[in-house]
């Protein structure tokens, strides 16, 4: 596996990715968020949680580049920041997959 050098200069941006990860609420909407765009409504309903409550979490996530927002008509739909954040989420649940199975 290729070995990847974390810059010193983006040393606390990577200490904060995964501190925005490690809360639960944020986790569940990340979870929901992998199968596929949802805006705030949506996710009240699926997480079954207060909408200040989700859009309060969102907010923490978009700051930190996890997710993005996009306005389709009246709706903001959100989505993963990018393919990176799903290909850590994929190999994180596999990692924790595997560990539990040992």
């Amino acid at each position: 596996m290729k070995k990847t050098k974390l810059i010193e200069s983006n040393f606390d941006a990577c200490c904060l990715f995964f501190k925005v990860l490690g809360d639960p609420t944020r986790m569940k909407i990340i979870l929901a968020l992998d199968n596929g765009d949802l805006c705030v409504n949506d996710l009240t309903k699926k997480l079954q949680m207060e909408q200040s409550a989700i859009s309060h979490q969102l907010k923490i996530l978009k700051k930190a580049q996890v997710v993005k927002s996009t306005k389709k008509g009246k709706n903001v739909f959100y989505s993963f920041d990018d393919d990176h954040v799903q290909q850590i989420l994929s190999i994180a649940i596999e990692h924790i997959n595997h560990k539990n199975e040992e």
